[in-house]
């Protein structure tokens, strides 16, 4: 980042909060404070009306605005919560360019605003169960929309599911969505020459081409509404005890979950499954503290798992 673009960023910075520190500013542009203090003279200089208290920090008098766009405390609350998400549920460069955008919206908010938005900051949490992104990387969906926008092939390792084997693949991106905790992209697959689904947390390594697109795609939306709707569902039907419900609340709609309703100390839930088998293998889990309704070859399929996990636990 050049000077200009930083002492830009701090100004937009000094807006978005009531009082900011010297070695916050520090850190986050990774210079001296000797810089910072250089930087604030060179706003102060070009007539910023800054104020600088020793062991306190710098605040922008109360009134000086340079965007000419002013939000209403429900929609700064909005932020709030969506910079919450954004934290938990992107990837470490969109989550980064997220908040530099945050401080720019901010900084047009007045002083009352802007402790009601640091008060709440307090008051929301998102609970993260999976890491929707390998560990290893941090600017996948970055790459991917960039690659959408560019219309760029996308080169990465992939691991499928059920098998260690990774694979090199190279991908022409129709988009991106959100889906049980997981991000997901829709891509064609130049190797499987088809289009794929692939989850972004099996991706190992992931980086743009100059290589343009070999065909036109339609768009996401257009792609996802074309798609047949799923056939052969089966019914299945289990009642669980009350007290193992929120164990199995998130993961059920992974399962094909449909409805469920309250039975005495007990709830009846109904899916509609693709794979009988996926769903077996969840049921095992909390299979103590639950039953099948129906179908009755499924209550045979569990017989047999269970008498299969009885006979592993008596081999020597």
């Amino acid at each position: 980042m050049n000077r200009f673009d930083r002492i830009t960023a701090i100004l937009i910075q000094l807006q978005s909060r009531k009082i900011v520190k010297a070695q916050d500013l520090a850190e986050r542009f990774e210079i001296s404070l000797r810089t910072v203090y250089r930087d604030m003279n060179t706003l102060a200089e070009a007539g910023v009306p800054i104020i600088g208290e020793a062991g306190v920090g710098y605040s922008i008098m109360d009134g000086y605005r340079l965007p000419p766009v002013m939000f209403t405390k429900e929609e700064a609350r909005t932020f709030i919560t969506a910079e919450k998400l954004m934290e938990k549920f992107t990837d470490l460069s969109t989550k980064s360019h997220y908040q530099s955008a945050m401080f720019k919206v901010k900084s047009v908010l007045k002083s009352a605003e802007k402790n009601l938005l640091e008060d709440m900051e307090q008051h929301i949490e998102v609970r993260q169960k999976y890491k929707p992104f390998n560990p290893t990387l941090n600017n996948t969906l970055e790459i991917l929309l960039k690659s959408v926008a560019d219309k760029k092939v996308v080169r990465m390792r992939y691991s499928a599911f059920n098998t260690e084997e990774t694979t090199e693949r190279q991908i022409e991106p129709l988009g991106i969505y959100h889906e049980n905790n997981y991000w997901y992209v829709v891509a064609y697959c130049l190797l499987r020459t088809s289009y794929r689904n692939f989850r972004t947390d099996r991706i190992s390594h992931i980086e743009l081409t100059e290589t343009i697109f070999s065909k036109q795609h339609a768009s996401l939306k257009e792609h996802m509404d074309s798609l047949p709707k799923l056939e052969n569902l089966e019914l299945i039907v289990i009642r669980a005890k009350k007290h193992i419900m929120p164990y199995i609340q998130n993961d059920k709609y992974l399962h094909g979950f449909v409805s469920e309703k309250k039975s005495g100390d007990e709830f009846e839930i109904s899916f509609l499954v693709a794979s009988v088998e996926s769903f077996l293998r969840w049921f095992v889990m909390f299979a103590d503290f639950a039953r099948i309704v129906q179908p009755e070859a499924l209550k045979d399929k569990l017989k047999k798992r269970l008498t299969t996990i009885l006979e592993n636990l008596s081999i020597p």
